[in-house]
């Protein structure tokens, strides 16, 4: 009679072990038989195990969405985004609207001001759920370019935890011109990898990607190296004959000399009365030499992790989409290093190409050094592994701690002080700060009536103290810009009065021996702005602010 075979889920002996006597397997049997019921099996539904996986691998994801929905909105978003609201609402761009941002982010910036004009969303719900259609956009490209791509297991699992991931990297700096110009430019990278194997796409699909990289790369002059480094390198990986023929660059080209056109036809006062300024006060304003920029904490971190991944870039089993994304992070360097701030949200397209090209050839190597059923088996948990890391190294700095307690701090009280005091009112803000101004004020749907986000300007026009010279100047004495800034806002409020003026207790501006400059003090000397100003008496002290409410 032939013995019956082990059940298939009993261990496999150890190599060395010494095998029990005949007479403790059934005791063995009876414990195992008390500790399980019969027909119930210890091992997890394979399916399940691997739902299981897959969730974990994105919950990185998940942790990234939720800082990105909590408060606080980033502060030049909302700038922004109160701008777009105010051109809506009437008011002329670049006239009594002063920015230096190029139009198009104010043109894709009114859409979520629109939306909060004929539906029950707010504005700020509006925009978020318009970059989140954003993200989900980039990565919907980025999964239709894979569909047809030989993965290798490992591969395959990072990617699909990965890039949702990288598209929400930026946490509290989501919705930067940054974050859009990086996020558009991942399936530009993968398109470009596709090109430069010579693999065809589905002609909508690549000109879906192609125009949104193209709107992307356009938000800012110096985005435009990174399709240039990108496009360098199909050159040379195609050859000029088959890469001179492609459409797709040409196509870019067009949409952005279209958008170069609409300048002078749409928006004349930018180029004739906003560069002028941005020449003679932006440009100088807290700017950093290119040494400097490089060892700010933010630069330099991002700047380590490009040089990090580049060299494992040269492996030959990297792939060219990784190595298109490389081409991204130096793109974005190089955009981040011409803007001389060194400022967190310049550094997230190098972030995000980053995170993803090195994940990406970490996958590959794994899949060629494991044998194949080891590298399926092991899939999941690299996956997990992969997103957990990099999640980690982005938790920091901003980002989830400026979430966790803005209700708490000064930052949300005073967004919590606008909502009580003048929800919904016109207000004139004399302050240097873009944060946290923005976003209290969206949070309470207020509105500045400043033509500027904030008083750049007198900033730039007061950048030290000479010595003998009088505190302020007097108006034939100011330059073409302080004067604007002087009686605009002197004749702006006296013609309409907002409810409330918010006072900066700091000036930004460099003290004059014991005497701090005083931005009401200032303005009062213009008549106009003195008869108004005697209007509002109530008070109201902020931690850093004050508040003035006008008294009818």
């Amino acid at each position: 009679m032939t013995p019956p075979t082990s059940p298939p889920h009993h261990a496999v002996q150890a190599r060395g072990a010494h095998p029990l006597p005949a007479s403790a397997a059934p005791d063995r049997a009876t414990a195992a038989e008390v500790a399980q019921p019969q027909g119930q099996p210890i091992a997890v539904q394979p399916e399940t195990r691997a739902r299981v996986l897959r969730a974990l691998a994105l919950a990185p994801t998940l942790a990234f969405l939720l800082m990105v929905l909590a408060p606080p909105l980033n502060h030049d978003v909302a700038a922004i985004l109160n701008f777009a609201e105010r051109w809506v609402g009437g008011e002329r761009l670049y006239r009594d609207l002063i920015d230096v941002n190029p139009p198009l982010i104010f043109a894709l910036t009114a859409i979520p001001a629109l939306i909060d004009r004929f539906t029950p969303l707010d504005s700020v719900q509006a925009l978020q759920a318009c970059v989140l259609g954003c993200c989900a956009l980039a990565w919907r490209f980025c999964v239709a370019l894979r569909r047809d791509q030989r993965e290798g297991p490992v591969e395959a699992a990072v990617l699909d935890a990965l890039v949702p991931l990288t598209c929400l990297l930026a946490a509290y700096d989501v919705g930067q011109r940054e974050h859009l110009m990086g996020l558009f430019a991942l399936p530009y990278a993968l398109l470009a990898a596709r090109r430069m194997e010579g693999q065809g796409t589905p002609t909508g699909l690549a000109l879906g990607i192609t125009l949104t990289a193209a709107l992307a790369f356009a938000l800012k002059p110096h985005f435009l190296a990174v399709p240039l480094l990108v496009e360098a390198l199909v050159l040379w990986r195609r050859g000029p004959a088959l890469a001179l023929r492609d459409p797709l660059p040409w196509l870019m080209a067009v949409v952005w000399l279209l958008y170069l056109a609409t300048l002078p036809l749409l928006f004349p006062d930018y180029l004739g009365h906003v560069v002028p300024l941005v020449m003679d006060f932006y440009l100088g304003t807290g700017g950093l030499n290119v040494f400097a920029v490089l060892l700010t904490d933010k630069m330099g971190s991002a700047v380590v992790a490009v040089l990090l991944v580049l060299p494992m870039l040269a492996w030959r089993g990297a792939g060219p989409g990784a190595r298109a994304l490389g081409c991204v992070a130096l793109g974005g360097m190089l955009s981040a290093i011409v803007q001389h701030k060194g400022w967190s949200y310049h550094v997230v397209p190098m972030a995000m190409a980053t995170a993803l090209a090195g994940g990406w050839v970490a996958a590959r190597w794994f899949d060629r050094a494991l044998p194949s059923g080891r590298a399926l088996a092991a899939a999941p948990m690299l996956a997990i592994a992969c997103t957990f890391a990099i999640a980690a190294v982005h938790i920091r700095g901003e980002s989830p701690w400026r979430q966790i307690w803005y209700t708490t701090l000064s930052d949300g009280q005073l967004a919590a002080e606008l909502k009580r005091e003048v929800a919904g009112e016109r207000l004139l803000v004399l302050s240097p700060d873009i944060y946290p101004v923005y976003p209290a004020l969206n949070y309470a749907r207020a509105r500045s009536t400043l033509r500027t986000m904030n008083l750049w300007l007198l900033v730039g026009a007061y950048p030290d103290c000479p010595e003998g010279a009088a505190r302020y100047r007097e108006p034939w004495e100011m330059s073409r810009p302080e004067f604007l800034v002087y009686r605009t806002v002197a004749e702006d409020f006296a013609r309409a009065p907002p409810g409330a003026v918010l006072v900066a207790k700091r000036s930004g501006i460099p003290r004059c021996g014991a005497e701090e400059f005083d931005p009401i003090a200032y303005f009062s000397r213009h008549p106009a702005f003195e008869e108004t100003w005697r209007r509002y008496t109530r008070i109201v002290h902020l931690d850093n602010y004050l508040l003035y409410l006008r008294e009818e």
